[in-house]
């Protein structure tokens, strides 16, 4: 009966195979770069295979790294539940990933209520910029793009609609009743492209020809382009639940323009196995209320 593999290899290539990134996994481990490489070796060794394809400074995972590393995922996550099963100790606090868009325009004005409803509850909110590795050392809990997920319960919470906004200031001195009204304004790009992603699906969407004459203000980020919006500075095109307080305070006015479906949804993911632990449960039950009317 050949041995089993070295625990401490094992650990070592959980934490690399979902970073891709053997220097970032060695920070993560607070050991060296050079030690990841050696525990990495001794696995390959013991396997005789090579888990990873390497390629100058990238990294991406063979087949049978991919088949490894959901399976030690797996085992890894069962084992920590084990662990408190049998510590007698409730999770009462859960880490949520979540894109900082959603998180700051729609999910943290309404945390409070689940704060006073659960204060039992704690809830830690981790942003992303990408799409995250559905790992239980990454979260308990996400809201992303992903979907259908083996292993992972998915709850649709919202599609995806881009509205053109401004401010009522702006709008007073410059109105807008049609689209050629629209080209007196400057539109705020979020800048991925020449006309961003945002106004060129929008444009693309609705067989509009935006104006060569037209002036453009560049933002790395959607909040910073909706902030500028407020702010008077031009035209964003925002996801229509990021704007809907703004809209509601009187800080924003949506224009009666069209608007355009990206065809990205956010969706809420747990493992299947741990959507009736206490804390998920509650977590999960008060936001799906909150959702209800909205996808």
């Amino acid at each position: 009966m050949r041995k089993m593999p070295p625990l401490r290899a094992l650990q070592v290539f959980e934490v690399a195979a979902r970073q891709l990134h053997f220097s970032q996994a060695a920070q993560e481990l607070c050991i060296t770069q050079s030690a990841v490489s050696h525990q990495i070796k001794l696995l390959e060794n013991h396997f005789d295979t090579a888990l990873f394809h390497r390629k100058g400074r990238a990294f991406s995972l063979t087949d049978k790294g991919l088949l490894l590393y959901k399976e030690v995922s797996r085992i890894f996550n069962e084992l920590a539940e084990v662990n408190q099963q049998i510590l007698g100790q409730p999770n009462a606090a859960v880490r949520l990933a979540v894109f900082s868009s959603f998180a700051v325009k729609w999910l943290i004005p309404r945390l409070t209520s689940f704060r006073q409803l659960h204060p039992e509850i704690k809830v830690r909110l981790d942003m992303i910029t990408d799409e995250p590795s559905l790992s239980d050392s990454v979260a308990d809990m996400f809201i992303t793009g992903q979907s259908q997920q083996q292993h992972y319960f998915q709850r649709l919470l919202h599609k995806e609609r881009l509205i053109p906004v401004c401010s009522p200031g702006r709008l007073q001195q410059l109105p807008i009743q049609d689209i050629d009204a629209l080209w007196q304004h400057p539109l705020l790009i979020v800048d991925e492209g020449p006309l961003g992603l945002d106004w060129h699906n929008w444009s693309s969407a609705n067989g509009i020809v935006i104006p060569s004459h037209c002036q453009h203000h560049l933002f790395s980020h959607v909040l910073l382009a909706i902030e500028a919006a407020i702010a008077g500075q031009g035209v964003a095109l925002a996801s229509d639940f990021m704007v809907e307080s703004d809209i509601d305070n009187g800080k924003l006015v949506a224009l009666p323009l069209p608007s355009v479906n990206t065809g990205f949804e956010f969706n809420f993911l747990c493992k299947q196995r741990r959507l009736q632990e206490p804390a998920i449960a509650t977590f999960s039950h008060w936001l799906f209320q909150q959702t209800i009317d909205n996808v």
